[in-house]
């Protein structure tokens, strides 16, 4: 069975949202039972044979400082969640929470992998190839150095290796230009440790990348810092808002713009679709001795389904195994220390099960 532990009171509709879509994910996996972590009350009418409450005195805001979050809120429904993980209780752990508590709270209890200095947020953005573009990181980490880079390429081709079955996802480092000599310092360091990364087997790297290659699908997965990705990630979402009012704002016009609307309807129903971020919902708290998903704050129903979904993917497929395989692997390119934690991880047993 895969245990997912659910902060049921994260976010910005907390149990009336998160219930229903742990309804609708256990009809879906006969395999999975949940922890459904929270305050009794709100949670008591809920009732599955494969659910069990956790009782959670405290809810972390999404307004509560990180420290709140990580020293005065030590009884809260994200916290309990994450300690399933580390228990050993549940495989993995998905809040919509606060982002910056969620990932201070879970690096605290759950600590980062061997080989591995900085975690990351990743998820997946739709791209025009039908699919969707994996990138990484979209907020945990401002400035990175190019061993950060190179870091969050190994665990990005692990995760799509695992959602997608690619056995050789490729790679690309978001830059202003194709041309190696493009960036700054950091990044072209980035972009040496990435081919050397190549040439080695351990990434597929197809070099340089900008911000529209993110939409034309031309890599599995896109490198870049927070900042950067956070500030994308923000704006694919403005996007998909804007095609929906617009949407509403034709069919409320004349009727010559409303027949117009009719005739275009069914191309611009699939463009809102295809960019509907609530399908892409869920990011992976990448390089932590355990499995974390992230779903967005506002979430409805459908969108938190897609988190649990993600996540019981990720534990299906034994995510952590295979960050963890592909750390060891390319440890010879990582970062001097990361290079010799990972070759000392070898020595001793493998996590399965993310505690």
């Amino acid at each position: 069975m895969i245990v997912l532990a659910v902060d049921c009171m994260g976010g910005d509709h907390g149990p009336a949202v998160t219930l229903p879509a742990c309804r609708e994910f256990l009809e879906r996996h006969p395999d999975s039972q949940l922890l459904l972590v929270g305050q009794s009350q709100p949670l008591a009418a809920f009732q599955h044979p494969r659910a069990r409450v956790v009782a959670a005195r405290e809810v972390v805001g999404m307004d509560d400082s990180i420290e709140t979050a990580l020293r005065k809120k030590k009884g809260s429904s994200m916290r309990v969640a994450i300690q399933q993980v580390k228990d050993g209780a549940a495989q993995v752990a998905v809040s919509a929470g606060n982002t910056g508590a969620l990932m201070a709270i879970a690096r605290y209890l759950l600590k980062t992998l061997e080989g591995i200095e900085r975690p990351a947020i990743a998820t997946q953005i739709p791209n025009m190839q039908g699919g969707a573009t994996t990138v990484l990181d979209l907020g945990a980490n401002v400035d990175c150095s190019a061993e950060h880079l190179l870091q969050f390429a190994v665990m990005g081709s692990a995760l799509v290796s695992v959602l997608k079955g690619e056995a050789h996802p490729t790679v690309g480092l978001l830059n202003i230009g194709e041309e190696a000599i493009k960036g700054g310092d950091e990044i072209k360091r980035a972009g040496e440790l990435l081919r050397a990364a190549a040439a080695a087997g351990d990434l597929n790297f197809v070099g340089n990348v900008e911000g529209n290659d993110i939409f034309t699908g031309v890599a599995d997965i896109v490198v870049c810092d927070g900042f950067v990705g956070n500030v994308a990630l923000k704006t694919i979402e403005g996007l998909a808002t804007m095609i929906g009012g617009f949407l509403r704002e034709e069919f409320s016009r004349n009727l010559l713009t409303r027949l117009a609307a009719v005739v275009a309807y069914p191309v611009l129903k699939a463009l809102k679709r295809r960019t509907d971020h609530r399908r892409y919902n869920g990011a992976a708290l990448l390089g932590l001795r355990g499995l974390v998903f992230k779903s967005h704050g506002s979430a409805d129903a459908l969108a938190f389904g897609q988190a649990l979904e993600r996540a019981y993917d990720a534990a299906h497929n034994r995510l952590l195994d295979r960050v963890q395989e592909r750390i060891a692997h390319a440890a010879p390119v990582l970062a001097p220390r990361a290079a010799s934690e990972a070759g000392a991880a070898l020595a001793g047993p493998a996590g399965g099960t993310g505690s």
